[in-house]
């Protein structure tokens, strides 16, 4: 029998290559779907940063459209203002003018400072604060000295369509600003819309791409390592459960095929172990019952047909003993007897160890003695049409021959039926009785050697044996040489009295 150790995964370079494919192929796979979620969260992030963006700057758009709105507003109620006052020369009428002198500045700066990162609308801001400065400085700041000093001298009518003139002009600046401002923001709103658009995009394309390629993933795992492994494992459970022709497909992947290689090895290696041991068991067996046959041939022939000889040697010694000599012939006689007793004993002793007329007539013969010999009532069914094998007919006789013992030691039974027929090469033979039942097939040792004994010739032996019915025991030993199954006990919920 063959004790090679399978090869083991780093001991050829091609099953080194082949350990790593799954392996390589398990970091490929995790690369490629940690790259899609990083590309999917840079472009993501990416597009949030440029949202953020967009949206500081639609804010600062806001921003600049109130600033200039404002500052508007201001320079419209500061030219109000003035010409209340030179229509009316109430101080009143020029308290907007007033604050709106002292809030100009500051609010012209704030425009420019809002609009200070794009160079056309700061030109704008600047070209107003000029605008208003120049309004200011030039025009309202000594019309109003003026007028403060002698109203009557100032002619109000071309003085405020002047004032009037200035403002429009500077309106129509702050026009041109505020629409390029809007239209800044709509380019912006557009920008935002597009970055939401490309972050939604980038969101599902890397959400479907993970979820397509986990998918994938979970579908290679599934069939180069879940289902091989579960393949491997249901193999070798029908391996344990003795079915040593149970082999996997050894085509996997790496690691998975290492495994099957090796697993299939292992279970060659057992079923040939298997194999040699049954092999070894019958030709044990047989050269057991070999060795009991001679020795009952032996005695048969040799030291039996001796005592019987012996025996008529006495018999006809103690015919010629004189009358007048009773003592001595009776002396003869009692030898005699003593003598047939030891050859009856002698005989039976053969019988036991190998019966001859196994060897002479076969099964049906020889169970067919055994049951006139049993003392409890049996009846015999026999269905061999011609002679066995030797060494099943040495088999069945023993284990009905040991069957019958325990029943008479055990059962108190009140009948047997031994039943023995051959069918599709195999023969299958049933002993039973109508005892007390509930006996244990893994104690004693008689029941034990049988089934070493059926189970050396490929067979099976099965007990059932329910507490008050009776105990059932079959037998099933295939007739061709060399038929082998995996011999086991059967025991459905039964136990065999030894």
């Amino acid at each position: 029998m063959s004790t090679a150790r399978p090869r083991e995964h780093g001991d050829h370079p091609e099953g080194l290559m082949k350990g790593l494919g799954l392996s390589v192929r398990i970091i490929t796979a995790s690369v490629l779907l940690a790259v899609i979620i990083a590309a999917a969260f840079a472009v993501l992030l990416s597009s949030v940063t440029e949202l953020r963006s967009l949206e500081r700057r639609a804010q600062q758009s806001e921003d600049v459209l109130v600033a200039a709105n404002r500052l508007e507003r201001l320079i419209v109620e500061m030219e109000d203002g003035q010409r209340g006052f030179l229509l009316t020369g109430s101080e009143q009428f020029l308290q907007p003018w007033v604050e709106g002198r002292a809030q100009f500045a500051q609010q012209a700066a704030g425009l420019e400072n809002l609009v200070a990162d794009n160079a056309e609308q700061h030109q704008r801001a600047e070209a107003l604060t000029r605008a208003g400065t120049s309004y200011l400085n030039d025009y309202s700041v000594p019309l109003v000295a003026a007028a403060r000093r002698d109203r009557a001298a100032i002619d109000v009518l071309p003085a405020t369509t002047e004032g009037r003139q200035r403002v429009d002009a500077m309106r129509a600046q702050f026009d041109q600003l505020l629409d390029a401002e809007k239209q800044l923001a709509m380019t912006r709103q557009d920008s935002a819309r597009n970055a939401a658009g490309r972050a939604m995009f980038a969101a599902a394309a890397g959400l479907t791409g993970s979820v397509l390629l986990v998918a994938l993933f979970t579908w290679y795992l599934n069939r180069s390592i879940l289902h091989p492994v579960r393949r491997t494992a249901a193999m070798a459970e029908r391996l344990a459960a003795g079915d040593l022709g149970a082999r996997v497909s050894d085509h996997g992947v790496g690691e998975m095929g290492v495994l099957q290689r090796t697993f299939n090895a292992m279970a060659a290696a057992v079923e040939q172990a298997q194999r040699d041991l049954a092999g070894s068991r019958a030709r044990i067996v047989a050269a057991a019952d070999r060795a009991r046959q001679r020795i009952e041939r032996d005695l048969h022939d040799g030291t039996q047909q001796r005592l019987v000889a012996l025996a008529l040697q006495l018999r006809a010694g103690e015919a010629a003993v004189p009358p007048d000599h009773p003592e001595v012939r009776a002396q003869l006689a009692n030898a005699a007897r003593e003598l047939t007793n030891a050859t009856d004993e002698l005989r039976e002793l053969s019988r036991g160890i190998h019966p001859a007329i196994l060897t002479e007539g076969g099964l049906g013969p020889a169970l067919k003695a055994l049951a006139r010999r049993s003392p409890v009532p049996s009846e015999l069914t026999v269905d061999i049409p011609a002679r066995l094998p030797e060494a099943v007919e040495v088999c069945a006789y023993y284990v009905a021959s040991e069957a019958l013992a325990n029943t008479v030691k055990h059962a108190d039974a009140s009948a047997l039926w031994i039943d023995a027929r051959v069918s599709e090469g195999r023969l299958h033979l049933s002993v039973r009785d109508d005892g007390t039942g509930g006996a244990m097939p893994d104690q004693g040792t008689g029941l034990i050697g049988l089934a070493d004994r059926v189970e050396a010739l490929g067979g099976t032996i099965s007990v059932d044996s329910p507490a008050g019915v009776g105990t059932t025991l079959l037998v099933d030993l295939p007739l061709e040489s060399g038929t082998e199954t995996q011999p086991s006990w059967s025991r459905p919920d039964s136990r065999i009295r030894p």
